[in-house]
């Protein structure tokens, strides 16, 4: 009897040990596992970095010499009489590009010989107190370098309409005389502000568009910029947006990750859109 006893104990024994010893293996595997996790992102991190140091070392422009021509997405008003509205977006300027898009509003009335540009400019707000600028221009130049894309075209009737409520979208934004590059409300949401106040745009600003969720200081819920969805938003900070348009986004600290569903395509931080164009 007590041999058999000794021998279950023994047992239990090695039982343990050989409980101890797989779970101090795993441990083991599991450690290593982020440590090789951590590295692969310390590599990627540096690569990253590496690669914007070496390309705002060697690719820099000063802004005063950097291309600002047109790239030929607008019609001339000497060939197209009717009314047009274009809606843009370009990389920012230097090392902001990777984070970041400028967008603005370019018009042109029926009959009219030029184009009206809408948009928001930082230095602008700086040197005069208000940031909205209104002036006659070059639709769709180069931002600082950086080729835009067009993002919607309307033209005609439905671009006379637009232009009516664009003019009152303009007159109604509230950051007049307030402009932060991070979180907002900058450029994206002065055009995010126009969108959602004009029924003939249809389209959404792009991932991006930092700046785009801001909705307010007191404001954190609201219909999505195509008016399809809903969205909620902190400061620009953190939110969430669910609409037909734009699919699921989430935002953390400006930085947008998504899914377009109707057009299916990815939405990621720095890289923008990734599958079918936005319509």
């Amino acid at each position: 009897m007590e041999k058999a006893g000794k021998k279950w104990i023994s047992g239990l024994d090695f039982f343990c040990f050989l409980f101890k010893f797989g779970k101090d293996i795993f441990i083991k595997e599991q450690f290593l596992l982020k440590r090789k996790k951590v590295f692969a992102g310390a590599v990627v991190l540096s690569l990253v970095f590496a690669a914007v140091i070496y390309d705002m070392t060697f690719n820099f422009v000063d802004w005063r010499l950097a291309d600002r021509t047109s790239v030929g997405l607008a019609p001339l008003p000497a060939e197209e009489k009717e009314a047009v509205v274009q809606l843009y977006a370009a990389r920012t300027y230097n090392w902001r590009k990777y984070f970041a898009v400028h967008s603005w509003i370019a018009v042109k009335e029926k009959n009219a010989d030029s184009y009206t540009v809408y948009q928001v400019l930082g230095f602008k707000q700086w040197r005069t107190g208000n940031a909205v600028d209104v002036q006659k221009g070059v639709p769709d130049r180069r931002w600082y370098g950086a080729e835009p894309e067009l993002l919607q075209d309307l033209r005609g009737e439905v671009a006379e309409k637009a232009i009516k409520e664009i003019k009152k979208a303009v007159g109604t934004y509230p950051y007049k005389h307030i402009y932060s590059a991070f979180p907002g409300p900058n450029s994206n949401t002065f055009i995010s502000h126009i969108i959602r106040n004009v029924p003939e745009l249809t389209v959404e600003l792009p991932s991006t568009a930092l700046g785009k969720d801001f909705l307010g200081y007191t404001k954190f819920f609201d219909q999505s910029e195509s008016g399809t969805g809903y969205q909620f938003s902190v400061l620009g900070l953190l939110g969430i947006t669910l609409g037909k348009a734009e699919g699921f986004e989430f935002n953390v600290l400006g930085l947008v990750f998504g899914v377009d569903v109707m057009r299916p395509a990815l939405k990621l931080p720095f890289v923008g859109r990734i599958g079918m164009k936005d319509a």
